[in-house]
């Protein structure tokens, strides 16, 4: 068995308070089964089969699996999961375990439960490698139960390979997959398999290392299109590649039905094989005689998908499954200019595509959470996707404090060993106003917030360190980053961060009724207030001593939107913002903002036009890292890069006005600022039900209808009108 290092054993004894509760779902009899020709190799495929007679079908049977890493679920040859398994370390030395009622697809009598595992076998950007291939699972009805033991037949899968290079970069814990066809394995996981696999063994109970502690799977299962023809076949003019369109950047399995001789090689890609300036994933597959069929399991990304098709090989159809986070688009954006409604729709794309395990930077490169994008990408799934999709955060939130090293410092991106440095900003942003705040107050669930908050606390105020005046000692971290592009000014960016998650931190203190910590965090917020100005004004704009750059627009927006900037100095920054343009995509949404909220609707959209113009007469679905592709981008150039979203955020929350002022949007504001626009109008799904607003603007005077779900009350605040309070229903007023 594989030794536990010494520093895992020390990080799960000190961060066992803020560890999710581990499951008592498995019965004891029931055992982690793996085979005795494998333990760990990168990529190992393995096949799992269990024959059980029941005298009867409960009405109720739920499967608990948990395996490292995914798992594909057959009974009596009907599949029931589509790609199980979430990718492991919801804490260090922990796994995730599914939850599954398969009692729909038993019968009286023999039942066949068969599972491909696929053990990933390396870490990740978001993955940490148990070091051991297996399979643990039971099940529980009504006076029965299915366990795995050394009873379950298992088998190495020798058809599934590794190709040769290029490999995936470093970051990615999934490798390419090559099958082949010659070595399948005909009806393994069918009923009237004749054939037997190997014996399992078992390795050790469950809770037991090196799998560590079992915590149930928070988020749903995957989202399952099903296989689907592709809208757009075309075969290039040397007739070895054929481009298939997708209807839109997302993530799918290839599939093929060919008829050749044995031993030619199809190759299977997306166009983003190479998105963000790396090497991802792709496959491969290796013919036998005759015809045949075969999906590859392992999702990639893209607008197309290329088969490179050699000669001898007949291609009789070629289809693709659509798989995804299982959340549906509920929200919903338009206006009189297009522009703004494709770069909303735009937005949303990006979003979903970046959601699946956990919020990722990019669905192709690296797959990684990283936590600078999650907290503009939760910020964004509030106004598009129904309460289902709010989880994914949570699940992050979790995973972010349970990694918190034991010295307080918190770091990005988990759960990972392979890079995991503190980009000191981003981490105040995650337990901020914006990160964890956000969470918990529009979606009304608090339940992490005793979990998280003695880790926060202490990454607050024993981590960093303030000066004389209060002001937070600018930290280097791991990695000092405020954003892409130039002229950063650190100091004012990291005041104003430190500030809102001073401002978070209150809240949450009042909320667990530590009235004292509120209190003493009430007066570190005074201290930077009372010293914001008098360090950082210059009379045109924000700057601190030390930088010497162009004016920071970035610095300027957090001032905004910390609530730091007097009002008084409105007029003087939007000269600095219809003059400076440093901030890269991430932190343009902060721009965006501090424009709405300074009350300049007009030019905001007027900026947002200009920034993203370029961006969007690329003929993609999604938005980039940065402003350009390649040369023109940032950090590699991804074209699918959720932080680029916030113009989805602006439009839904700010010119529509649609905000929270109760938690779970149990009272909310609508306080439409439509700038140039003459119409526009949303939707954002709540846990009570949709909001809809439909706005009309002539002669600078705003119309509007509200629907007002129930269970809620809205505040309509129109210019030159008192705001009025909206019971349940729909409601007109000029």
């Amino acid at each position: 068995m594989k030794k536990i290092p010494h520093f895992f054993i020390v990080l799960v004894c000190i961060l066992a308070a803020v560890q999710l509760k581990a499951a008592d779902d498995f019965l004891p009899q029931s055992k982690w089964i793996g085979s005795e020709h494998c333990q760990s190799t990168p990529n190992t495929w393995l096949c799992f089969r269990k024959t059980v007679h029941l005298p009867g079908v409960p009405g109720e049977m739920i499967a608990n699996i948990a395996v490292d890493s995914k798992y594909w679920l057959w009974i009596n040859g009907k599949m029931v999961v589509f790609e199980g398994g979430l990718k492991r370390g919801p804490a260090p030395g922990a796994t995730y375990y599914d939850q599954v009622d398969i009692a729909p697809y038993l019968e009286k009598g023999e039942n066949t439960i068969a599972l491909l595992v696929w053990h990933f076998g390396k870490n990740g950007f978001s993955h940490v490698n148990s070091g051991t291939a297996a399979l643990l699972f039971c099940a529980q009805g009504a006076n029965l139960s299915i366990v795995s033991d050394k009873s379950w037949q298992c088998s190495v899968y020798r058809a599934y390979q590794n190709t040769e290079a290029p490999f995936p970069n470093y970051r990615l814990s999934e490798s390419n997959i090559r099958f082949d066809a010659r070595k399948e394995l005909a009806g393994w996981n069918m009923p009237d398999f004749s054939g037997k696999l190997g014996a399992s063994i078992e390795i050790v109970a469950p809770n037991e290392m090196p799998f560590g502690k079992l915590v149930a799977r928070p988020i749903p299962m995957w989202k399952n299109g099903g296989l689907t023809d592709y809208p757009e076949v075309v075969k290039n003019e040397k007739g070895d590649t054929i481009r298939c369109r997708l209807p839109y950047n997302c993530q799918i399995t290839p599939y093929l039905h060919v008829k050749a001789p044995a031993g030619l090689v199809v190759g299977m890609l997306t166009d983003n094989y190479t998105g963000g300036s790396a090497n991802n994933v792709r496959a491969e597959y290796i013919t036998r005689e005759g015809e045949q069929e075969y999906e590859s399991f392992g999702w990639m990304n893209g607008h197309e998908v290329l088969y490179v098709v050699p000669a001898g090989v007949e291609v009789l159809g070629v289809k693709y499954r659509e798989t995804g986070y299982n959340a549906d688009m509920k929200g919903s954006f338009a206006c009189d200019d297009d522009f703004y409604n494709e770069l909303w729709k735009r937005s949303a794309r990006t979003l979903y595509i970046t959601m699946r395990d956990n919020y990722m930077d990019c669905p192709d490169r690296e797959r990684a959470q990283w936590w600078g994008d999650e907290v503009n990408e939760l910020g964004e799934a509030f106004y598009v996707l129904d309460p289902r999709g709010w989880q994914l955060a949570t699940k992050g939130i979790y995973e972010l404090m349970n990694w918190q090293r034991p010295d307080g410092v918190i770091a990005s991106p988990v759960p990972s060993l392979n890079w995991c440095k503190e980009l000191p900003l981003q981490m105040l942003a995650s337990v901020g106003w914006y990160g964890f705040y956000t969470q918990a107050f529009y979606s009304d669930d608090y339940s992490f917030v005793p979990h998280i908050y003695d880790g926060l606390k202490k990454y607050l105020h024993e981590v960093w360190q303030v000066d004389g005046q209060g002001m937070p000692v600018v930290r280097q971290g791991d990695w000092s980053w405020g954003d892409w592009g130039t002229d950063v000014d650190m100091e004012v960016l990291t005041t104003c961060w430190y500030y809102l998650a001073l401002k978070a931190e209150k809240e949450f203190a009042l909320h667990l009724r530590k009235l004292y910590d509120a209190n003493q965090i009430g007066e570190m917020m005074k201290r930077i207030s009372a010293a914001f100005d008098a360090r950082y004004w210059n009379g045109k704009a924000y700057r601190s001593k030390l930088h010497n750059g162009e004016t920071d627009d970035r610095a300027q927006a957090m001032a905004v939107v910390s609530g730091l900037a007097p009002v008084g100095r409105y007029k003087a920054l939007l000269k600095v913002f219809k003059k400076e343009y440093h901030a890269s995509p991430y932190m343009e949404k902060y721009v965006m903002e501090a424009l709405f909220m300074m009350g300049e609707p007009e030019f905001a959209l007027k900026r947002m036009r200009d920034r993203y113009a370029k961006m969007m007469s690329y003929p993609y679905t999604t938005l980039f890292e940065g402003w350009g592709i390649g040369a023109e981008g940032f950090g590699g150039g991804t074209i699918n890069h959720a932080w680029s979203g916030g113009p989805l955020t602006i439009l839904s929350q700010k010119l529509c006005g649609i905000e929270p002022l109760a938690p779970g949007f149990k009272q909310f504001r609508v306080a439409p600022q439509l700038g140039s626009l003459n119409k526009a109008s949303a939707v954002v799904p709540t846990l009570y039900g949709d909001i809809r607003v439909d706005i009309r603007q002539q002669d600078h005077k705003l119309g509007i209808q509200v629907v007002v779900p129930q269970g809620t009350t809205a505040v309509v605040a129109l210019p030159g009108s008192k705001e009025k309070v909206l019971s349940p229903g729909t409601h007109i007023l000029p």
